[in-house]
Parts: structure tokens; C-alpha cells; sequence
């Protein structure tokens, strides 16, 4: 056996038992999705979207066991929900960080596509730090640093594990965005905090700016001026919001929040949690070649 196929057989014995196809149940309907075991006391990690608007529904493992679960919290927002069993469950895989993720890393995709379970397909990390857009009715999102992988994806891999080399789970299968391009939510810092508050309190509070932004170049004068080659640039202002009380306009180059550079794209929507709620936040922009500080105070997002 070859070395790639060798990883590939390994990862698959790993997660193939702990990926279940997902059968949730609303209003009558059903569909169809995977999940991968969170935790030894049966949580289950999958997409909101996948669970939908649903309470509960059905989980069946490879070896045949079926458990009915219930839906402890869902984030539309990141499209992560946790659910959890009724019934002991495989013990949990190993989660990687997708930050140490490079463009060519070997992945492994497991899920149920097309309600045929334990399906196995490899490929490559096409790409890092796309952008996914995601809306409730009450607001809109970018979902920051999705992987992009040319794993083979269908619909029901959704909820499924992607996995590195090694086994170890560092994105969770939620889109197929064309043939041959699938898309994935990272596992880092960011998740795993979304997914605390899912174990604990059944959704995610997050504070409320108002402005819509998008990774920007810098030019080489403000690479040499800044030290850094990338910022957030902002592309709208929503009208009455924290960000226009705090005079932040389209255009700005937002480089620093409480005087700490935003490393990424995520940065600052890692500082909208709820603990930002109602404090002060101090956000150094580039406005016209000088440096602006606007000051604002977040909102709550509503649910």
C-alpha cells in the first residue's frame, strides 16, 4: 500500500465509526445530514443548517446503533449546532486546529452523502481564508476562513468531518459550492468558543457593530509605514448603528482594535462576543492616509 493511500485508510478507520448519518425531523419533513461525535457524554457536532428548525430527529452509527437526539443549541450565524444523543455513543475523534492548516495539506472528508453512510472521500486544501455568507431574518454574517477542499462533497456530507493526516477533525463539511469544490467551518479558537456557549447556554450571544467589512491589501508604502499587508476595509456603515455613532465610514482601513492589530480576517469578529456588550471599543481605521480613533459601544446582536 502507498503512503497516501496508508493515511487515508487510517483516517477513515478512525472517523467512520464516529460520523453518523443525521435524520432530523420538522413539521413533518425530513432531511438528511451527518455528525460527528463532540464529547463522551453523546454530544454531537453538525451544521445549524442541517438540523434546521428541528428539535430533534435520529442518529445512526456505522455499527448500526440509532439513537434519537435533541438539538442542544444552534448558530445560524456560524452554521454549527450541538446536539445530543440518547444513548452512549463511539468515544470522540481528536480536533485539530484548521489555523495550522497550509494550501496542499492532505484532508479527508467523512460523511453520509446521499443517505450512504460512511463514505470516505480525500483530496487537497484548495484554499484558506474564503468567506462563506450566511443571513437569519434579523442579520447577515461572513463566515471567516472557511476551507476550501476539493474532497468530493454531495449532499448529506454536510455535518461530516473533514480530517488532516493524522485524524484529527479540523472542519466540519457545509456546503458544496460546485463540482468539485466543497467548503468547510474551520475548528480553531473561534469555534470552539461558539460551541462552549451551545454546551451551556443554547446559543451565542454576540455584540452588535453595524458595519460590514472585507479583507483588504495594503499598498507597499503602507506595508513598509504599517509593517503588515493586509487590513479589514470597511464596505458599508448600517445607518443608526454603534459603528455610525462612532463616525466609522465605508472605506475605512480598519488596522487595530484596542490597540491590538487584527492578525486576520476573523480578528474582529473574534471581539464580538458577548462580553464586548455594551463596552467600550477604541478602533484605529486609516482614513485618507491619517490615522482616525473611533470610539463605540457595541449593541446586542437580537436572536
Amino acid at each position: 500500500m502507498d503512503a497516501y493511500s496508508a493515511i487515508v485508510t487510517s483516517v477513515a478507520a478512525q472517523l467512520t465509526p464516529r460520523v453518523a448519518a443525521l435524520r432530523p425531523r420538522s413539521e413533518g419533513h425530513e432531511s438528511v445530514g451527518s455528525a460527528v461525535v463532540l464529547t463522551a457524554e453523546s454530544h454531537l457536532l453538525t451544521n445549524a443548517h442541517v438540523v434546521g428548525r428541528a428539535d430533534g430527529g435520529v442518529a445512526e452509527f456505522a455499527d448500526g446503533t440509532i439513537a434519537r437526539f435533541d438539538v442542544v443549541g444552534r448558530d445560524r450565524l456560524s452554521d454549527i449546532a450541538v446536539i445530543r444523543a440518547d444513548r452512549e455513543v463511539p468515544t470522540p475523534p481528536d480536533y485539530g486546529d484548521a489555523d495550522s492548516l497550509l494550501v496542499g495539506s492532505l484532508v479527508v472528508a467523512v460523511g453520509n452523502p446521499l443517505g450512504l453512510s460512511g463514505t470516505v472521500t480525500a483530496g487537497v486544501v484548495s484554499a484558506l481564508g474564503r468567506s462563506m455568507p450566511v443571513r437569519t431574518a434579523t442579520a447577515a454574517r461572513l463566515i471567516e476562513d472557511v476551507i476550501q477542499t476539493d474532497a468530493a462533497l454531495n449532499p448529506g456530507s454536510s455535518g461530516g468531518a473533514l480530517a488532516d493526516g493524522r485524524g484529527r477533525v479540523v472542519g466540519i463539511n457545509t456546503a458544496v459550492a460546485g463540482v468539485g469544490l466543497g467548503l468547510a467551518v474551520p475548528i480553531n479558537a473561534t469555534t470552539h468558543q461558539i460551541i462552549h456557549a451551545l454546551m451551556h447556554d443554547g446559543r451565542v450571544r454576540r455584540a452588535y457593530l453595524g458595519l460590514v467589512s472585507t479583507p483588504a491589501h495594503l499598498t507597499p508604502a503602507q506595508v513598509e509605514r504599517f509593517g503588515r499587508r493586509t487590513a479589514l476595509r470597511v464596505v458599508e456603515v448600517v445607518e443608526t448603528s454603534p459603528a455610525a455613532m462612532s463616525g466609522l465610514r465605508a472605506g475605512d482601513l480598519v488596522l487595530a482594535v484596542d490597540g491590538v492589530t487584527l492578525g486576520d480576517a476573523q480578528s474582529l469578529q473574534k471581539r464580538l462576543f458577548a462580553d464586548a456588550i455594551g463596552q467600550r471599543l477604541e478602533i484605529t481605521v486609516l482614513r485618507n492616509g491619517a490615522l482616525v480613533d473611533a470610539v463605540a459601544f457595541p449593541t446586542e446582536l437580537p436572536g
